[in-house]
């Protein structure tokens, strides 16, 4: 057991050294990780069978989590599942803690937006063809070998895809059969395919907060259980 003494240098060299350990108290706070940025973006639905919940952008500003702004979001028509165990074709939106590769649009960028933008043309494709080369890729064109039964036209979604956010889900190292084309994206007419969605206005509201030099991340989960977010 540390002596008081001993504790007060703890803490003294914590001082000189400029440590100043993540406020608690809010959710980022309470998480077991959340990327090693200064920004972070929380999905939350109360269960696994939700289709609806809360999604939060947080700031982390001198050792403190502060929430930048919120809004009601949408999930999977299936709920929501373990991301490293979710299977593709099943309506999920998958659980965990992802990196945001890059933004896109059929709309121009709102104003204010820093992060890299993709803008969505006329044979913009994202694959999600398992025979494909391409795999959770963009593609444009179409790859020869991603069949268009098997991919997303982009410009086809002019609702949901005015403007989205990549979530890095199977994306750096894609295992086929996981799932492909996974964002974060404006509300549609109900539950989505995987995604998460939100109002439009709340959409532009992000890609003008989110900043690449403060590395931002999302994180998916449930309010507690087996998917909990502050597992991630």
């Amino acid at each position: 057991m540390r002596t008081a003494a001993a504790l007060a240098s703890l803490l003294t060299c914590a001082a000189l050294l400029g440590a100043a350990p993540a406020d608690r108290g809010a959710l980022p706070g309470r998480m077991a990780d959340t990327g090693g940025g200064s920004q972070l973006i929380t999905a939350v639905a109360p269960t696994t069978g939700a289709t609806t919940g809360t999604l939060t952008w947080w700031d982390l500003r001198d050792g403190r989590w502060t929430r930048a702004g919120s809004a009601p979001a949408r999930f999977g028509a299936g709920g929501l599942t373990e991301g490293g165990t979710r299977r593709q074709g099943t309506d999920t939106t998958p659980t965990g803690l992802y990196d945001l590769p890059y933004a896109f649009g059929i709309e121009e960028a709102p104003p204010g937006t820093s992060y890299p933008y993709r803008p969505v043309r006329q044979n913009s494709w994202w694959c999600q063809d398992n025979d494909s080369r391409a795999y959770n890729r963009w593609s444009e064109p179409r790859a020869a070998d991603c069949r268009a039964a098997e991919a997303e036209h982009l410009i086809s979604y002019g609702t949901q895809y005015a403007h989205a956010l990549v979530i890095g889900f199977n994306y750096r190292q894609p295992v086929r059969g996981r799932g492909a084309g996974i964002f974060l994206h404006v509300d549609g007419r109900g539950a989505t395919a995987g995604c998460v969605s939100v109002p439009a206005e709340a959409m532009r509201r992000v890609l003008a907060w989110v900043t690449p030099a403060r590395r931002p991340h999302i994180a998916v989960g449930t309010a507690d259980g087996a998917t909990a977010i502050t597992r991630y």
